[in-house]
Parts: C-alpha cells; structure tokens; sequence
C-alpha cells in the first residue's frame, strides 16, 4: 500500500508534517511499516479542504492533524486486514 501526504506549502501549513510524524508511529505501533509505502507529494488540488492524503493512488482525503489516528484505522487498517 502506498500513502502520499502532501508536503505542498498550504498543507504544510494546515499540519503536514504533524501527520506524517503520527503515521509514522502509528505504522510502527501497529508493526505494519514494512506493508505500507509513506511517501510525500505535492499538491493534489485540494489545499482549502485540510491535509491531502491519498491511498494507493486513489481518492484524495483530507485530514487535520488530530483526525490521522482515526483515518488511519478506518482506512488503512482496514486495507491491510
């Protein structure tokens, strides 16, 4: 599985680096680091709505940083399961 985060400048504003250091612990707490691809990009044409995420090149989520937790439970957890 392959997650991008967009480390454009208005993410990165509205929280970027904050999600990409919680999917980070979170890929290593749930020891799933190894199935999962985290990668940055750049923009995904949707910086007013929050954070740009996207899944295996699919649909762009967008997330703050306290709602990555629960996006990657709902999300990816569940991909991989």
């Amino acid at each position: 599985m392959k997650i991008e985060i967009c480390i454009g400048s208005s993410c990165h504003l509205r929280g970027s680096h904050e999600v990409i250091e919680k999917m980070t612990l979170l890929l290593k707490q749930y020891k799933v680091n190894a199935e999962i691809e985290l990668c940055g990009s750049f923009c995904m044409d949707a910086c007013s709505k929050g954070v740009s995420v996207r899944v295996d090149g699919e649909k762009v989520y967008h997330l703050k940083p306290d709602e990555t937790e629960a996006f990657f439970q709902e999300e990816v957890l569940r991909r991989i399961q």
